[in-house]
């Protein structure tokens, strides 16, 4: 196989966050869906990269990473969500693992606020025992919750779980205190790590940051955008292939699976082997794994 007919895809999750694949089944989808190279992406986690490294079949190639929960402070007091997918990052820095603790533990509470409040209202929904199924070292997101609800027979889908209950303006959202986006790439930076902004203009999600966020960010040293996704239509992402050559930004592309909470298939959107290159030549930090053998 030549260099160019590489398939990557360089954010997808697992249980060690909110995907329903264990990194080990993770690694096997991804042989099975004819990909080459996977970045492990798992919300504010790298719990994940050990077993997902013991469990890579032959050819396939791993990218240790990670996604973080960051945010932007507007002149006029907002404050809007921005996510940052780190990539090849020393796992032992000290202010990363100590900033992805108070995370874990920020989501931990928040879900257990927001679950709390469905159970006052009637809803069959148990905080104390939803969080009780998640190891301690799992990031909680609203997709456990939303599973709980689709579980309980509330809802059909988790999508459907977040359409009513759990989008941001809903009755039962609570927000997070997530690490300042710039704070967020100076450490994945002192950690050797390469950064990218995830799904930027996913205006289906909430507020987004705009063009001039980005250029203030390429400026502070981020690697990246997130071009091609799953919720990015074609001007969002004609846009954003200008910013990045505009800003000397990486552009890449990914599916952003999370199993059977996403209907969105392994592969669905790839990031193109030259930048992947790029990506590898950059980082520092850790350093990606092969499966042994040969495809």
């Amino acid at each position: 196989m030549s260099h160019s007919d590489l398939r990557i895809d360089l954010h997808t999750h697992s249980t060690g966050s909110d995907g329903t694949d264990t990194p080990s089944e993770l690694m096997r989808a991804a042989a099975a869906a004819g990909l080459d190279v996977i970045a492990l992406t798992d919300h504010d986690s790298t719990g994940g990269w050990d077993q997902a490294t013991a469990a890579l079949p032959a050819g396939l190639t791993l990218v240790p990473g990670a996604e973080l929960s960051c945010c932007w402070h507007t002149g006029d007091g907002r404050t809007i969500s921005v996510h940052l997918l780190a990539y090849l990052f020393d796992p032992g820095s000290e202010a990363m693992l100590a900033e992805q603790r108070r995370l874990r533990a920020e989501r931990r509470s928040r879900l257990h606020t927001m679950a709390g409040r469905m159970a006052a209202d009637g809803l069959p929904v148990d905080p104390d025992a939803l969080l009780g199924q998640l190891a301690p070292d799992v990031p909680a997101g609203r997709p456990h919750l939303a599973r709980a609800l689709v579980d309980a027979g509330v809802v059909r889908t988790v999508d459907e779980a977040f359409s009513r209950y759990l989008a941001s303006g809903r009755s039962y959202y609570v927000p997070r205190a997530d690490t300042p986006v710039e704070s967020a790439i100076d450490m994945v930076a002192d950690a050797g790590g390469v950064t990218v902004l995830a799904h930027p203009f996913a205006h289906d999600r909430g507020p987004t940051i705009d063009a001039d966020v980005i250029a203030t960010l390429a400026a502070r040293g981020l690697t990246g955008v997130e071009v091609d996704h799953p919720n990015h239509d074609q001007r969002a992402r004609a846009r954003l292939r200008e910013l990045a050559a505009e800003l000397d930004l990486l552009p890449t592309g990914s599916s952003d699976y999370h199993g059977t909470n996403k209907q969105i298939a392994l592969g669905a959107e790839t990031t193109d082997p030259d930048v992947y290159s790029e990506l590898l030549r950059l980082g520092r930090g850790s350093t990606a794994v092969r499966g042994e053998g040969g495809r």
